[in-house]
């Protein structure tokens, strides 16, 4: 079994920086792409960030320039960096990960939550 642990959210001002991690772990020989998707209460999830083992990153449009995702490969642990914050940017983050063992399966955390003040 393979669990992802996020960690990071918290409550910040309007302008202000959160750094989000994810690790994961359990049966896992390798972790392939890794992304962090955001739902807003009464919205659906959306992809904010993805990222692969080699470090290709992709951004959605509302987050580029402000967020910034990265991966440290050896510990299994992707990170998302988020600057220059928005009312707008308030969810619940979740890391989702494809983890390759007899085959690949998707998995996801349990959301960390992330709160800009105006």
């Amino acid at each position: 079994q393979v669990q992802l642990v996020e960690s990071g959210g918290g409550l910040v001002q309007s302008g202000g920086s959160l750094r989000l991690s994810c690790v994961a772990s359990g049966s896992i020989f390798s972790v392939l792409t890794m992304a962090w998707y955001r739902q807003a209460p009464g919205k659906e999830r959306n992809l904010v960030a993805s990222i692969t083992p080699g470090g290709s990153s992709a951004y959605a449009d509302s987050v580029k320039g402000r967020f910034a995702i990265s991966r440290d490969n050896a510990k299994n642990t992707v990170y998302l960096q988020m600057n220059s914050l928005k009312p707008e940017d308030t969810a619940v983050y979740y890391c989702h990960a494809a983890i390759y063992y007899a085959q690949a399966t998707y998995y996801w955390g349990q959301g960390t939550q992330v709160t800009v003040s105006s």
